[in-house]
């Protein structure tokens, strides 16, 4: 099975997503001519794009962290069999 559409839905979610929220906005903003519960509401959904852009970098971040703590714990348990870091 291939990749291709598990990634297409993960760049939809990370970045299109995002930027289809915060266009809605500013789109009723615009119409709200910025001062009516319409542009308030577009600054709110400014305000949401941001967030789950937000999120999804965070969670980003986190499995990467997960990588690098995996990856010392390989290094650590090499030393613990070979007496030596695995890159001396």
């Amino acid at each position: 099975m291939s990749n291709r559409p598990l990634r297409l839905v993960l760049v939809v979610t990370r970045l299109w997503l995002p930027v289809l929220i915060a266009v809605v906005g500013a789109v009723a903003i615009v119409v709200g001519h910025g001062n009516s519960p319409m542009a308030a509401a577009g600054v709110g959904l400014i305000i949401v794009g941001l967030i789950v852009w937000m999120v999804n970098w965070m969670f980003r971040m986190s499995v990467a962290s997960n990588r690098d703590r995996e990856r010392e714990e390989a290094a650590r348990e090499y030393f613990d069999r070979h007496g030596r870091w695995p890159d001396e």
